[in-house]
């Protein structure tokens, strides 16, 4: 069992038979009255998202999630392909249940899935990836670092701000839990 207070954003637990995906977890103290939790939630089946408060001595059952490495290959429709690095196998999961991550997937690239028991439930992003800049405003000449940026779109969608000086064709590395530039590849 885990307590409310200990979740964090990434973990599962299961609620009513329902697992659940913690998105965001935030400790609350107002000015009268209790401590509360707010978090935002997923529901990884159905995918619905809902804002909701837990007292932070509330329990709940963990979910443990068995993870592997498989390879991306491609998204065709709304369904995602992923292959296992060593059986395999295929596996299918709807594009509408990880479109966040897909903003971060190019082909071929190798990932972590999620299973809980024998259920795909999701996909694990490395903490950087690599990619390249499909669109952007002209550099400006003379432009630093410290200047308010330029918003920039990758390669696979994700619009992202960059310096005044980036280029289109650029590779850059990506933070994937912020969704923000690091620097240059």
């Amino acid at each position: 069992m885990i307590s409310a207070v200990d979740l964090k954003a990434g973990m599962t637990f299961i609620q009513d038979g329902k697992l659940i995906r913690v998105l965001s977890a935030s400790h609350h103290k107002p000015g009268k009255g209790n401590t509360v939790m707010r978090m935002k939630l997923r529901d990884v089946r159905s995918g619905a998202t809902y804002d909701t408060t837990f007292r932070p001595d509330e329990k709940f059952e963990r979910a443990f999630l068995e993870t592997r490495d498989v390879q991306f290959l491609y998204s065709m429709d709304e369904t995602a392909y992923f292959m296992d690095l060593e059986s395999y196998e295929q596996y299918e999961l709807p594009v509408d249940s990880i479109e966040d991550e897909l903003l971060y997937l190019l082909e071929n690239m190798e990932v972590k899935i999620q299973f809980y028991g024998s259920e795909v439930i999701g996909v694990e992003v490395p903490q950087t990836v690599t990619l390249k800049v499909k669109e952007t405003q002209p550099s400006i000449k003379g432009a630093t670092v410290t200047g308010s940026g330029k918003p920039a779109t990758m390669e696979t969608g994700l619009v992202v701000n960059v310096p005044d000086f980036i280029e289109v064709g650029e590779a850059l590395i990506i933070n994937t839990s912020e969704g923000t530039y690091q620097k240059r590849a």
